[in-house]
């Protein structure tokens, strides 16, 4: 799977990783533990990838770091979550839980959940980072009206990683938060490529367009993922899912000339 680097040190990222929000949110010893394994170990055997968690998607970091820890493999993963409360404390307390639900000493990334409380918290991950219990740390946000407060904490530095919504029905980003990313040397997790799963629902009614096999899809998810990698300022795309032949499939978004996919699907999406 082709990577990308993170702006600010140059380590690669494969450009596929994968969200948890409700795919990984099982109770313990769910039956569906086995095809979430399959999943993350499909997942890692690509490359270490980003498997993206948060304390408000109900077990899914105590899922994912049940299944790195069973698969041995804590270390092949660049772990993600978040911090989703109020004050300091709070938050601090939030992200100790964290780091034990998902059996580490440390995350990959940190990031302060749709900028919930941000000022307070990215002062608190900038002593973390310092410390080593995280390594990047960023903001998220999934809704296109808060992309004025997104832009003004990327403006403000400090940030590593930025994750927004993004995809072919939903373009808001490329106004400028994905120029602004660019130019700042942010990398950009995309978390909704899909538009939510609603665009991928009424376009798989459809056949898929005559050049699909031309650019390497098979499927509408590969399709648009393939869009939203194209972008240059995108670092990586982490569809959410627990299914392992979802997986194989977005996965196989992730080769081919990327900028040529979306260069033709955008043309074909505009003259609709």
């Amino acid at each position: 799977m082709q990577v990308r680097p993170i702006p600010k040190t140059g380590e690669t990222l494969p450009l596929i990783g994968c969200g948890t929000y409700l795919g990984f949110d099982l109770p313990e010893g769910s039956d569906r533990l086995g095809a979430v394994s399959e999943v993350v170990d499909m997942l890692l055997n690509a490359g270490r990838c980003m498997i993206d968690s948060s304390p408000m998607y109900g077990r899914a970091e105590a899922t994912a770091g049940d299944v790195l820890a069973k698969l041995g493999r804590r270390d092949d993963a660049f772990v993600a979550t978040k911090v989703w409360t109020q004050g300091r404390a709070e938050g601090v307390a939030q992200m100790k839980r964290s780091l034990a639900l998902l059996r580490t000493d440390h995350v990959d990334l940190m990031q302060v959940h749709n900028l919930v409380d941000a000022e307070v918290h990215l002062k608190t991950l900038a002593d973390w980072k310092a410390e080593g219990l995280t390594r990047y740390v960023g903001v998220s946000h999934s809704k296109s009206a808060a992309f004025d407060q997104v832009e003004a904490v990327m403006r403000q530095g400090g940030i590593d990683f930025v994750q927004l919504n993004y995809a072919l029905a939903d373009r808001a980003a490329e106004a400028r938060l994905l120029p602004l990313a660019g130019d700042l040397g942010i990398a950009v997790i995309v978390n909704i490529p899909f538009g939510g799963g609603t665009l991928l629902r009424t376009l798989s009614q459809e056949p898929l367009p005559p050049f699909a096999d031309e650019i390497g899809c098979t499927s509408w998810a590969q399709l648009l993922l393939k869009f939203v990698l194209g972008h240059p300022a995108v670092t990586c795309a982490i569809p959410g899912t627990g299914s392992p032949g979802h997986m194989a499939n977005n996965l196989a978004a992730a080769a081919g000339d990327l900028a040529q996919a979306r260069s033709r699907i955008l043309a074909w999406w505009e003259s609709r």
